[in-house]
This record gives structure tokens, C-alpha cells and sequence, in this order.
């Protein structure tokens, strides 16, 4: 019996390739940037495993041959994906939620403490052979105990976040659509306004997901509202953060610090942060741990043996 063809449009963890490989015909990558021939390559294809920076548009979506059934996203986040486009041609869509939930909110807390506690730049001073000794005014940053941490997005991911900064003392408020049920909600604050939630925010978090209503959500306006000096951090979307304005209130000290680990248009990151010292810099690290990576790809490649087989996945994206 033919095994079914399985386009992978980058490289993957070694397990997750050895899994497809196994279970397909798979047409694996061996780049970690984006395929120009994805097209060609999808011919006689009967699933597609891709990544938040391939972008499957409505007009990529029209020209995938009719063979195509599934496409799953190496993500939780699918705004790159016009999931009614592929679900208008018969194709399902998966991503991979839950598994990547702690890791990611690991990341938030380690952008949190870094930038609050001027880590960064303490790094740096050392490489750039600029430290001459412990001095009393050296780096002075601010704590986290006893500071409120307003997580915009209060998803499991923000749940994660919640739960890890709580056990440092921060006070927890939150800012979603909807009040979560109070098994979930805990101890944390919910604000049903912005207004009353940007006043509160020692350190902002955002985990809302992305796409054209959370665009630039923080934006001059919203900065404006947050306690003078706040930290902010994003983990979550790049497009959820103007970057222009994020960058004037670094150099004014309305935002004191920030931590980012995505950034709009990435790879691309707005030029202005890099000659800024509050501001710590990751590469999009959010999930990087190699058990998480590996769950990711076994779950997308689960969703995709399920529709292959007739059933409903439980990381369909509806």
C-alpha cells in the first residue's frame, strides 16, 4: 500500500522528521527559511506540514492541487493561514495548542526578569569588556516581587505565565474578552477595560493571538495609560505592538524596559530597537526547548494522520 505524500516546507526536529518519514512519503526541507518552489513542490501532495512564516494566502491556498487534504501549522497561532480559503476547498487545518503553553510562558518570564533586572545590558557590558567591578549604583533595575503583571490575553499561555509569577510574589491582573470561570481565574484581577488595566500594569505580557483586531493594540495611546516606567514584554505576535511608538516611549522612559521574542514582519526587527539598551532581544524563542519542538511536530503530524483517515482531529482549527 502507497503511503500517503507529505510536503514538510522546512526543516524539522530530527524526531519529527524520523516520524514522517516513517508514516509517508515525505518530502522533507533541509532549509530553515522559506521554500520559493512550495508550489511545484506540492504537486501530488496530500498534506502539508508548515511553519508561521510560510503564508498561506488566499491566492497560494486557490493554486494547491485538489490532492492537498490537511495543512498543519508547526504553531499554535494560524493568522498566516486563511483557514476559511482551505476550508472553502475541502482542506483542514491544524495547529498545535496546550503543548508549547508552559515554554512559551517560561520565555515571557525570562524577557520579565531580564529586562526588569537590566540583564541585558549587564551581558553585554561584560562582553564589550566594559565592566571595571561592583559599584552601588551599578544597573539598578526593578524586582519582580511585589509588582502587578497585567497579561493581556489570558489564554493557557497566560495562564501558565500567571501561575509561574505568582510563585515570585507579582500580584496578577488580566485583560481578555471574557471573564474567565473562577477555577481558572484563581487569584488573579479581571478588567473588562483597558483603561483600568493599562493603569495597573507595572509589567504589561501580551498573549493575545494575532490577526486585524489586535493589530498595533498597543499602541502610543495605550502606553500612554501604563504606570510611568512599566515593563513591557511581548512573546505572543509581533503585530500586537506599534513598534514606533513602543520605541519613543523606551527613549522617553514611559516604558522603562521591554522584552521582546517576536516582532512584526519578522525576521525583519524594526532598526530603532537595536541601539537601544532597555530593550532585550530574542530570536523568537518562545517554544524553543527540544521536548516542546517534538510535541509540537507530533501533534500536527497527528492532526494530520487523522483527517488523512476519515476523523476529526483534535487540533482542528474550526
Amino acid at each position: 500500500m502507497e503511503k500517503p505524500v507529505l510536503l514538510v516546507t522546512r526543516r524539522m526536529p530530527q524526531a519529527v522528521e524520523a516520524r514522517a518519514a516513517h508514516d509517508y512519503e515525505a518530502r522533507l526541507t533541509a532549509s530553515d527559511t522559506p521554500i520559493p518552489d512550495l508550489l511545484a513542490r506540492a504537486q501530488g501532495t496530500d498534506a502539508i506540514l508548515t511553519c508561521p512564516g510560510d503564508v498561506f494566502n488566499a491566492a497560494l491556498i486557490g493554486k494547491l492541487p485538489d490532492s492537498v487534504k490537511v495543512i498543519a501549522t508547526f504553531s499554535v497561532g494560524h493568522d498566516h493561514i486563511d483557514v476559511t480559503e482551505a476550508n472553502g476547498r475541502g482542506i483542514a487545518v491544524c495547529n498545535t495548542p496546550d503543548v508549547l503553553s508552559l515554554a512559551t510562558a517560561e520565555t515571557a518570564l525570562l524577557l520579565i526578569l531580564t529586562a526588569s533586572r537590566r540583564a541585558g545590558e549587564g551581558e553585554r557590558m561584560i562582553r564589550a569588556r566594559r565592566w571595571h567591578g561592583w559599584a552601588p549604583t551599578q544597573l539598578l533595575g526593578v524586582g519582580a516581587a511585589g509588582r502587578r503583571l497585567g497579561i493581556f490575553g489570558m489564554g493557557r499561555i497566560g495562564r501558565e505565565l500567571a501561575r509561574l509569577a505568582s510563585g515570585l510574589g507579582m500580584t496578577i491582573h488580566y485583560r481578555d474578552v471574557v471573564r474567565l470561570p473562577s477555577a481558572l481565574e484563581g487569584d488573579a484581577v479581571y478588567h473588562d477595560n483597558d483603561a483600568s488595566f493599562l493603569a495597573v500594569c507595572d509589567v504589561l505580557s501580551l498573549h493575545a493571538p494575532g490577526g486585524g483586531s489586535t493589530r498595533h493594540w498597543l499602541n502610543a495611546a495605550r502606553i500612554a495609560q501604563l504606570p510611568r516606567g512599566a515593563v513591557v514584554v511581548n512573546a505572543a505576535r509581533g503585530t500586537l505592538v506599534d513598534d514606533a511608538a513602543l520605541i519613543a516611549a523606551l527613549h522617553t522612559g514611559q516604558v522603562g524596559y521591554a522584552g521582546l521574542d517576536v516582532y512584526d514582519g519578522e525576521p525583519k526587527v524594526n532598526p530603532g530597537y537595536l541601539a537601544l539598551e532597555n530593550v532585550v532581544l530574542l530570536p523568537h524563542l518562545g517554544s524553543a526547548t527540544v521536548a516542546t519542538r517534538d510535541a509540537m511536530g507530533f501533534l500536527a503530524l497527528d492532526g494530520i494522520d487523522a483527517v488523512l483517515a476519515g476523523r476529526t482531529p483534535s487540533n482542528l482549527v474550526r
